[in-house]
């Protein structure tokens, strides 16, 4: 096992994941814990956290995509940071290994405390053709690449004279009607209806949006009444919504199979298929020797630390979508734990940070509580649902859900800067519109310099005439 002389000698709080958990965490912690002889230590495979809520507008040309991230350089300044992935834990002994993400040897890095942040990959299931043409928008470069397909497709398909082809290009399908994939899609039909509106050889009754949905409805956040208004304003701008319904093959063309009893519904070619059926935590915690639950997640007290069938596990600790933390409200998940979105995990962060540090001076340790306050969702500009739980429940739709969906969001990005920046977009894109230009080539970056820098070779010479 290689060594790393670099990383500083000191007790180590080490954080797994630099997303909403461990950028908290490391915030609340950073100062205290080198104040007192210490040091925290991230270990991400990305120098920045991704807000999550705002992919869809990213996707939806609404955000600039750098001002969704935030920068763990700039803002963990006394955090010992490492680009890598934590590849397993040795508890017993203290010992993490990480794979550094430039491909170099892995190295062992010991620890005091650990916790565990590594929130959640996209969870997909074992659909002919999903992993070579679908993609999802869990990370911020899905998002950038979502909307320029969505714009290049366009734009290819105004020059196509093949009605098969040009109706391939303009679909665009979507599985999954929880709040990722109704914000994906209406965001991307607003971004649609735009760049049709600046290209007069498009008609928008050409572009189809399909959304695929195994359930009966949608959007379980919300009221079945609220998600029945969903349905109807959907479908009110055009776009197909599909309930019991499943992607069954993506190989070649889409097919679609009904619920329950798997018969064929459609099958239909499209150019751009969207994945957001659901989530499972990282698989990275299989490789540690921490309880975990059926479903794969750390299990944990309502303090935070983690704890299994022998008892409380010291020095460890988990939250986030990682985290299997009960919720004590009695409003969470069938089985009894939190729902794994944003609002639990900026809040749980807090907590954990609080308890660890107070576990240092044996006080006292509290439970983390936090009764939902509802959800909010944008549909593009001037729409959306929100379900409000302040003083009563209080449901909204349309404009006012819309500044809702904002509002809090706003409130919720971390740090003053990262919310000027997001916050200036808006007002921006208030006075300008979207933004429908489309970046080109950024999978193939040095495409132009080697195309210039290996010119074809000169044709031969005439043969001189006999």
């Amino acid at each position: 096992m290689a060594t790393t002389p670099e990383l500083q000698d000191r007790p180590r709080v080490l954080v797994v994941g630099g997303g909403y958990v461990g950028l908290y965490v490391a915030l609340k912690l950073q100062k205290k814990i080198a104040n007192a002889g210490g040091i925290v230590t991230l270990v991400d495979p990305l120098p920045y956290m991704t807000y999550q809520p705002f992919l869809p507008e990213v996707a939806g040309g609404n955000i600039e995509a750098r001002h969704a991230v935030v920068s763990h350089r700039q803002h963990l300044k006394q955090t010992e940071l490492i680009q890598g992935r934590v590849t397993s834990i040795d508890h017993a002994n203290r010992t993490a290994v990480i794979a550094p993400s430039d491909g170099g040897e892995n190295f062992e890095i010991p620890y005091f405390d650990v916790v565990l942040a590594a929130g959640a990959i996209t969870r997909t299931f074992p659909i002919k053709g999903l992993a070579d043409k679908g993609i999802g928008l869990k990370t911020i470069e899905e998002a950038v690449a979502l909307r320029n397909k969505v714009l290049e497709r366009i734009e290819v398909a105004s020059t196509m004279t093949d009605p098969a082809a040009r109706a391939k290009a303009l679909t665009f399908v979507v599985v999954g009607g929880g709040f990722a994939g109704i914000e994906c899609i209406t965001e991307m039909e607003d971004l649609a209806r735009a760049a049709v509106r600046n290209n007069p050889r498009i008609k928008q009754e050409e572009v189809r949006f399909v959304l695929v949905e195994a359930m009966g409805r949608i959007m379980p956040e919300v009221t079945a009444k609220q998600a029945e208004w969903v349905v109807e304003h959907l479908r009110s701008r055009g776009i197909e919504v599909l309930l019991n319904t499943s992607l069954d093959s993506a190989e070649g063309t889409l097919k679609l199979i009904n619920l329950p009893d798997k018969s064929p519904a459609q099958e239909f070619e499209a150019d751009t298929l969207v994945w957001t059926a659901g989530v499972q935590a990282n698989p990275m915690v299989r490789s540690t020797d921490f309880p975990l639950e059926p479903r794969g997640r750390v299990r944990v007290l309502p303090d935070l630390r983690v704890a299994g069938d022998e008892g409380i596990v010291d020095n460890a600790w988990a939250a986030g979508d990682i985290a299997a933390v009960p919720d004590l409200t009695g409003k969470g998940l069938p089985d009894g734990t939190c729902v794994p979105n944003a609002q639990h995990a900026l809040r749980q962060a807090k907590r954990l940070a609080k308890n660890l540090w107070a576990s240092r001076w044996e006080k006292q340790l509290k439970d983390y509580k936090h009764k939902n306050l509802g959800a909010v969702a944008g549909f593009g500009e001037w729409k959306g649902v929100a379900n409000i739980n302040l003083i009563g429940s209080i449901g909204l739709k349309g404009g006012l859900a819309w500044l809702a969906h904002r509002g809090y969001h706003g409130m919720a990005m971390p740090t003053f800067e990262r919310k000027f920046r997001v916050i200036f977009n808006w007002i921006i894109s208030f006075f300008a519109g979207r933004d429908t230009t489309q970046l080109m080539d950024l999978d193939n970056p040095r495409g132009a310099f080697v195309a210039a820098a290996s010119p074809a070779p000169k044709p031969a010479a005439a043969a001189a005439p006999a």
